[in-house]
């Protein structure tokens, strides 16, 4: 009989060895995952997402935001706890190795026929403890370890998403701010304007509709302001709320101080998967995946549990404080699945599919990664260049407007000519914060999409 339950262990495990495989790590990406263009720009390991956020965000207030939020934001600290609440899923898929006990005492008390009451107890300690033959315990340790993982990485996801975010909020504010100083600087000039159509007017020089025309255009300029305005209102309102604070007023600097010292260097595509915590959370939900499908094929077999029982009785009859005979048992099952087999068979099916979404899931990841990184390295270089551009389209509307000025208290030009100039200037250098906001926006998105600020643990 031993000899044949050997057999039958022996053939089981055989045709069980893939129960016992560990997932192995993804260590390949897609070819030209950043893109052809970008790819044949970077052959260096190095990549600004090694870099601290405090070297890489210099603006000291900046900074201080930053503090701010790691402490007080509401979504960090939600994944924080979900972090403890893999921990303790560990622990428990750790301690399943060990045997359970359980004191279960009880008595009753019988009389029969009026006769004298008799009192029994019995106070046992039960133990129960599974052998973990086919790998179930062990491969629900390993997945509850992948949750764990991967919850530390959508910490780390949501810690990386809320230091771009805050970034990109202040520095929608600087933009907003410089926007405002120009649209108040052309406001004055455009009053300085009213103020001189009418004394051309009185002199004969113009008419009432110069004056009007100039009016309008330095209403809709004030009105602009409050428009302004309210933008910033609601970007500090947001950026409050990122903090985990009540709406407030932010301190900042200004646009134009703001630098960048780093390199821009993206290093190569399969550093995405050492960085990018949404890349490696995907991943891990795929490991999940994978050993889940283990248990599933685990429960196939026979599972082998060792009980016993251990304590004393007193004898029927004998007093309650009279601990009688100990009693001692041992006894070790083996069930084999049989009549819910199919049930069984569904089961691993449904985690097999269910591995296979992962790991779809997993692909889109690093897919959807690569377009980020090109996205926001394409934004950064296009607005540079539309800086440069812009910056001598203003220089050459300045002079316009300058000349067309003259040219109306001197010549025939029309106040509808000197109104277009001014109005194309203010909307250019209005463009001009636009670009300069867009080429920092896509260096802070590279930051991003290339896992920055990894060593930055709360």
């Amino acid at each position: 009989m031993k000899k044949i339950i050997l057999s039958v262990l022996t053939l089981l495990s055989l045709s069980s060895c893939g129960i016992y495989k560990k997932y192995k790590p993804a260590t390949e990406v897609p070819e030209n995952l950043y893109g052809k263009e970008v790819a044949a720009e970077t052959d260096s390991t190095d990549n600004i997402a090694s870099r601290s956020w405090r070297e890489f965000f210099t603006d000291s207030q900046l900074q201080v935001l930053i503090e701010e939020g790691l402490r007080n934001n509401t979504d960090l600290q939600s994944a924080q706890w979900r972090v403890k609440e893999a921990e303790a899923a560990l622990t428990a898929a750790k301690l399943a190795y060990l045997p359970s006990f359980n004191l279960a005492p009880n008595g009753n008390v019988s009389s029969f026929d009026h006769s004298k009451a008799s009192w029994t107890y019995t106070a046992p300690v039960t133990a129960s403890w599974e052998i973990d033959i086919f790998n179930k315990l062990t491969n629900s340790k390993r997945q509850a370890k992948a949750l764990l993982l991967q919850s530390r990485e959508y910490e780390q996801a949501v810690q990386t998403q809320l230091i771009a975010s805050i970034a990109n909020s202040y520095y929608t504010l600087l933009m907003l701010d410089e926007q405002y100083s120009i649209s108040k600087e052309t406001a004055y000039t455009y009053e300085e304007s009213v103020r001189a159509m009418r004394a051309m007017k009185k002199a004969g020089m113009t008419n009432d509709a110069g004056v009007s025309q100039m009016e309008a255009a330095y209403y809709a300029i004030e009105s602009s302001l409050q428009d302004i305005k309210r933008s910033i209102n609601e970007v500090e309102n947001t950026l409050s709320v990122l903090l985990g604070s009540v709406p407030h007023d932010i301190e900042r600097n200004q646009l134009n101080a703001q630098t960048f010292t780093c390199d821009l260097r993206i290093g190569v595509p399969v550093q995405l998967l050492a960085n990018r915590p949404d890349v490696r959370a995907s991943e891990q939900a795929l490991a999940q995946a994978f050993y889940a499908t283990n248990v599933a094929r685990s429960a196939l077999y026979p599972s082998l549990t060792l009980s016993g029982t251990a304590g004393w009785t007193n004898n029927l009859g004998s007093a309650i404080i009279n601990p009688g005979k100990v009693i001692l048992s041992a006894a070790g099952s083996l069930v084999q699945p049989i009549f819910n087999k199919g049930r069984l068979h569904a089961n691993v099916k449904i985690a097999k599919a269910q591995q296979e979404e992962a790991k779809l899931a997993f692909q889109q990841s690093l897919l959807n990664a690569g377009k980020e990184v090109n996205d926001a390295l394409t934004q950064h270089q296009k607005a540079e260049a539309k800086v440069e551009w812009r910056r001598k389209q203003v220089a050459s509307l300045e002079n316009a407007v300058k000349k067309t000025e003259l040219l109306m208290r001197h010549s025939s030009t029309t106040y509808l000519e000197v109104l277009t100039a001014r109005q194309t200037l203010l909307q250019a250098r209005l463009s001009q914060a636009t670009d300069r906001f867009e080429s920092i926006q896509g260096i802070v998105n590279l930051y991003h999409a290339l896992g920055g600020g990894r060593e930055e643990r709360i």
